[in-house]
């Protein structure tokens, strides 16, 4: 619960809250929150923490697009599902016994059959079709984290076979474009639905490492107050520290900003840049610092950063530096 609330504020201090102020108005110590020994966020201090960010952010889908924004291992538990696990169905089967970590007002259920397999999620407290807003918020974060979870175990974007939620989503567009899926309406339901092919699809033993070394070049990021004030400073960190399975677009950023993509770039142009020259700025970063590791084929990091060919990374990277990815390899 702790990393839970931590995480709430982090992504809230993303997308340009105060710190202080959000956490003054959930009533919750910071200071004491950070300490290895404090007394446990109560039910109210984190529904008043889900409000006032989704408030302060002006999100009422807060929580939808939180989740969103997770890269793997973000909350501690899926580098280890990774460590533990051969298969995806193994990760997942892991996952279910370790929601207790992230929080106790559900758990998870993982069911196969020939043609799919389930995963659910069980209220501690049944609420029926109107569960209360922050346990809704809470849901969609969980979801979200499923699908990333598959997502970093594969090294590939995972569509559901179906999405079902208990109650009525305030915008439908938004939840298909972030659970990939239309979702449907079943009381008491909090479902995703896969094709039974992922099951048994044997994990990358890499992808614990690669998810180690992109934490280790997020951890590097500047925490200034001057740098967290302009949007393209926004950006650039969300970016990179979301950037495992490539950048996202403008669409997907200005979505999970809470803004159209006109006015992100009008916004981005106030400051004299434009969205491709960060999303650019990104890519070169971690190519250098993925090529600068050593411990990766060219063509991973090319898939990792968004390029399905290899020629395409190497034109770019010449772009960016003056000499191909191989070149440069050679000279460090």
């Amino acid at each position: 619960m702790k990393q839970l609330v931590l995480s709430i504020i982090a992504y809230a201090v993303q997308r340009d809250v105060d710190a202080a102020q959000l956490c003054k108005l959930a009533g919750i110590d910071l200071a004491a929150l950070k300490k290895s020994h404090t007394a446990p966020v109560t039910a109210q201090q984190l529904q008043d923490l889900w409000l006032n960010a989704a408030r302060l952010t002006n999100d009422p889908l807060f929580g939808l697009h939180f989740g969103e924004s997770l890269q793997p291992a973000a909350l501690g538990v899926v580098g280890e599902i990774i460590r533990s696990s051969a298969t995806v169905g193994e990760a997942l089967t892991h996952a279910a016994a370790l929601t207790h970590l992230v929080t106790d007002q559900c758990r998870m259920e993982v069911t196969r059959s020939a043609k799919n397999f389930t995963v659910r999620l069980l209220p501690a407290v049944d609420y029926g079709a109107a569960p209360p807003y922050a346990f809704r918020q809470l849901i969609d974060l969980l979801l979200m984290m499923v699908i990333h979870e598959l997502d970093g175990l594969l090294l590939e974007k995972i569509v559901p076979q179906a999405a079902r939620l208990a109650y009525t989503v305030p915008d439908p567009a938004e939840y298909e474009r972030v659970f990939r899926c239309k979702p449907s309406k079943r009381v008491g339901d909090y479902v995703l639905v896969f094709d039974s092919r992922y099951w048994d699809e044997p994990l990358l033993t890499a992808n614990y490492e690669l998810q180690n070394l992109l934490l280790q070049k997020v951890s590097s990021l500047p925490q200034t107050a001057g740098q967290q004030k302009t949007l393209q400073n926004r950006i650039y960190n969300y970016l990179l520290a979301n950037s495992y399975l490539g950048v996202s677009s403008l669409n997907d950023m200005a979505a999970n900003f809470n803004l159209s993509p006109r006015s992100l770039q009008r916004k981005l142009k106030e400051e004299g840049v434009k969205y491709q020259d960060i999303a650019d700025a990104v890519r070169h970063s971690l190519a250098v610092y993925y090529i600068s590791s050593g411990n990766y084929p060219l063509k991973d990091i090319s898939w990792m950063l968004g390029y399905n060919e290899l020629s395409a990374f190497t034109r770019a990277f010449k772009r960016w530096t003056g000499s191909s990815p191989v070149q440069y390899n050679q000279s460090l």
